[in-house]
């Protein structure tokens, strides 16, 4: 499992035996960090406000190791070495770091849709679809610009034609060292007042869901048991939740504009879905239905409503546990 970028990480080394003697290095390039031994731990300058050993725990055969604030230069490999019984030890780890996607924006100017994040490790690629797809090449112009923290920035435009009514998605893609891909994906909707919010566009099934509002407020909860518990406030806004998690909300004001969070977990895999609702007419009451679209996105479409931005999807594939 890779490490966050600017977070706190554990490189596991334990052993069954009590240890007496170990160091921690770094493969390439080649230095030790941290050695310890009956007098004690001797940590490198440049690791010893960030680096620390559990000592407490050593001598039980716990020679984890501790890094914070963890940078991009930390992805690398990692070496532990540990006598027991007065025969060494060694350890391989090879250290993936990331900085997943925290901000996700796509907006319409005109016939030019942008959609854009910054602060992201690995570089990552940007491409736009359709819904239904296109038999033409989408004509789009994408950006991508290194910090000097050495994260990345990246932005597309994208130029749709007069009078289009398709659905435009962009998706954002890294790939981990060894551990497999993350991608998040952005849809631009028609206006709407009745929205139902698809978790997932996949087939997958989690045993645990969260919808919150504004990344704190829980709307609701559900289990695998098909047990749903929504919080009174939003009691009159959930009209309902489906076997797969989508959320159908009504009866939809101002108050309810924000973000909209969701929470699909199962196993080993989570997909993350961020959603932003904002107002863009002046009625906010719809007094009929007049149509429905039904993609990842159900619009439940009017003269004056409002715009849903899709906008992170992340399903995960871990093939290294740290």
């Amino acid at each position: 499992m890779p490490c966050v970028i600017n977070q706190d990480c554990i490189l596991p080394c334990q052993f069954k035996n009590e240890i007496t003697d170990m160091r921690w290095e770094r493969v390439d390039p080649e230095f030790v960090i941290v050695s310890y031994d009956h007098r004690g731990s001797s940590y490198s300058e440049s690791f010893r406000s960030r680096a620390s050993l559990f000592e407490d725990q050593i001598s039980r055969g716990n020679s984890d190791l501790l890094l914070r604030g963890v940078k991009v230069d930390d992805e690398g490999g990692y070496e532990c070495t540990a006598k027991i019984n007065g025969v060494y030890y060694r350890h391989y780890i090879f250290l993936p770091v990331e900085a997943p996607v925290s901000t996700f924006r796509i907006h319409q100017d005109g016939n030019r849709i942008t959609c854009s994040s910054e602060g992201i490790y690995p570089q990552p690629e940007l491409t736009w679809s359709t819904e239904p797809p296109s038999n033409t090449t989408l004509q789009n112009r994408t950006t991508v610009h290194q910090t000097e923290e050495k994260l990345y920035d990246i932005s597309s435009s994208l130029t749709v034609p007069d009078g289009s009514d398709r659905i435009y998605s962009c998706t954002i893609r890294t790939q981990l060292k060894y551990t497999g891909t993350k991608w998040w994906r952005a849809t631009l909707a028609e206006p709407g007042a009745e929205v139902t919010i698809c978790c997932t566009s996949s087939d997958y099934y989690g045993t645990s869901l969260v919808w919150r509002f504004n990344h704190h407020q829980i709307i609701l909860t559900k289990t695998d048991r098909n047990i749903s518990n929504i919080s009174e406030e939003w009691r009159k806004h959930v009209r309902n939740v489906s076997a797969s998690g989508s959320l159908t909300l009504q009866d939809v004001t101002s108050d309810q504009e924000g973000v909209y969070s969701c929470e699909l977990s199962g196993g080993e895999e989570t997909i993350i879905t961020h959603l932003y609702l904002r107002r863009t007419g002046e009625n906010l009451v719809v007094p009929e239905l007049i149509r429905r679209t039904v993609v990842c996105v159900v619009i439940a479409a009017a003269a004056a409503g409002f715009i849903m931005f899709y906008k992170k999807k992340m399903e995960e594939s871990e093939a290294l546990q740290l």
